[in-house]
């Protein structure tokens, strides 16, 4: 952190460097009188705190010591006499109003599950805004009256008629993986008009430093409600929001690991006695979407088809091949393809290089102009399946990049993909 003087053009560091070990740090924001500033830091924790520093004499105190989750966005009031920090628990948002005389927490409406986001204080500094979406409806504008503890809403979003009420709440479930560690998901149920054992769909995201959130589910609102499928994000090692050890426990040679997540996933849902344990798909989109042909070499055997959208089939082809202004970043989650060891690592776990362990029919989407996964990566996963005569689907849309933008695509893949449902996974 640095504090700058604009009139002097002079800046001082407020912040020791860390050489051998990587601080974030953020959102500073000046006290009342400008002898303090509030900011973001995990310096010696897992997690973003909020801190408190005293210019003067650079002393610190950590005023969320006590929650063991990343703080992600400060709103100060007018009069710099109240704040609104907001904290990511478990992916969901949780909005939290502290008194900056005596740093005590005060008491705020409670919110259904969902993502906030954007808050910013009224002039009269009694009145917060916030963008609010949850899986009944997508992002409208809030406020909140903290005096009156009174919620407003103040936009509707357009939904089509559809009564957005009865649409499923996310339920957050936990398994144990391989190695003992606890990996947390959200499920989204259908309706009890469905009866007997559910299908699963298991949605892996992408990143993979990035995190699935119960925000609104919009089309995927189908899936539960005509198709009658649970639906599954779960949030492996190499997750964001759960701190820092977490996120790199899927770095280079753990690679693996990740997948084995995934593994006790299937254990998790074979347990459940209104989940069909024989008819589960896997999916995801980017890094979500190598994780589902990952899946598919690995364990075969407990799925019944899989789903990869604009995703990696080869680590070291991908490395080679993806842009140059993003080769270096992701050879520090991947690993150095340069590097001999690493090398035969990635080539040995590769789905290209696995794909005679596919026995379940699969689906590759893709963007012909993608700069970040190549549509190689594609081409040479579904020649290399028409070979073996593994059932493989390929939609490739000549006018898109990473993820489909054009509506009329997104439509097309959608119901591709509602064919590839009823066909491979319902049946």
């Amino acid at each position: 952190l640095w504090l700058v003087d604009v009139a002097a053009k002079t800046k001082t560091q407020l912040t020791p460097a860390q050489d051998s070990v990587k601080i974030a740090y953020g959102a500073g924001r000046f006290n009342a009188d400008g002898t303090r500033i509030y900011y973001t830091s995990d310096l010696e924790s897992e997690y973003l705190r909020l801190a408190l520093m005293d210019l003067k004499t650079k002393s610190v105190k950590i005023i969320t010591d006590k929650i063991n989750w990343d703080v992600n966005e400060l709103a100060m009031s007018p009069d710099r006499m109240k704040m609104i920090y907001m904290t990511n628990e478990n992916g969901v948002s949780a909005m939290h109003l502290i008194d900056l005389k005596n740093l005590k927490e005060q008491s705020l409406p409670k919110l259904a599950v969902g993502l906030i986001g954007g808050v910013d204080w009224h002039a009269n500094g009694q009145e917060i805004a916030f963008s609010y979406q949850t899986s009944q409806g997508p992002t409208d504008v809030y406020t909140i009256d903290v005096k009156k503890q009174k919620i407003e809403r103040w936009t509707t979003s357009e939904t089509g008629g559809i009564n957005m009420s009865g649409l499923p709440a996310p339920k957050l479930i936990e398994w144990k993986s391989f190695d003992g560690l606890k990996i947390t998901g959200f499920m989204y149920e259908p309706p009890a008009k469905f009866a007997g054992k559910r299908p699963v769909v298991i949605e892996i995201h992408g990143g993979p430093e990035a995190q699935s959130q119960p925000g609104f589910m919009g089309r995927y609102n189908y899936l539960l409600n005509e198709l009658g499928i649970t639906l599954i994000f779960p949030n492996i090692r190499g997750s964001t929001g759960f701190g820092k050890t977490f996120m790199k426990l899927d770095n280079g040679f753990k690679r693996e690991d990740s997948y084995k997540d995934i593994n006790a996933l299937f254990d998790w849902i074979a347990a459940q006695p209104g989940l069909d344990a024989d008819r589960i798909m896997v999916m995801g989109g980017s890094y979500g979407g190598h994780m589902s042909l990952a899946i598919s070499t690995y364990y075969s055997d407990r799925i019944k088809c899989a789903m990869s959208f604009v995703g990696i089939s080869n680590l070291v082809t991908f490395l080679e091949n993806t842009s140059g202004y993003r080769r270096d970043l992701r050879r520090v989650e991947y690993g150095d393809e340069r590097d001999e060891a690493m090398r035969a690592f990635m080539l040995k776990i590769a789905p290209t290089n696995n794909a005679e362990k596919i026995k379940k029919p699969l689906y590759i989407v893709q963007g012909a102009n993608d700069p970040r996964v190549p549509v190689s990566e594609a081409v040479q996963m579904v020649e290399t399946l028409k070979k073996i005569k593994t059932p493989v689907w390929y939609l490739c849309a000549n006018d898109e990049g990473h993820g489909f933008a054009k509506k009329k695509n997104n439509d097309y893949y959608f119901a591709t993909l509602v064919l590839f449902m009823k066909e491979h996974l319902l049946k």
